[in-house]
């Protein structure tokens, strides 16, 4: 298909159904944090998980009364959130050269 071409395949599929579920996860997630005084713009995800959770079993009747499982194939999706806080820069030291026994007994002739 044309969408898959610039990923270099040549079929491509996009979950919608599987986005809209996370995206409404994740505005969940926004106003819980917003309940317990994070700040919104400074959330980060920290963790996602997606495990399966068990099938749930169904039946769908067929011809010459035959009946054939229907299952679905629910899962649990895991995530956390946390505020980035900006660390503090370190020092940049200037590093010492690491140098062998031959080399320190030149400097010190040298000096």
């Amino acid at each position: 298909t044309a969408q898959a071409k610039p990923f270099g395949m040549t079929m491509a599929r996009w979950p919608a159904k599987s986005c809209e579920f996370v995206l409404d996860l994740l505005k969940n997630a926004e106003s819980n944090a917003e309940v317990k005084g994070l700040e919104q713009e400074a959330l980060v995800i920290k963790h996602i998980q997606v495990n399966q959770a068990p099938r749930q079993r169904r039946r769908t009747y067929r011809a010459h009364g035959r009946i054939n499982p229907y299952m679905s194939s629910p899962c649990h999706i895991e995530i956390i959130l946390a505020e980035e806080n900006e660390g503090v820069k370190r020092e940049v030291e200037a590093k010492k050269p690491k140098l062998n026994a031959r080399q320190l007994a030149a400097r010190a002739r040298r000096a």
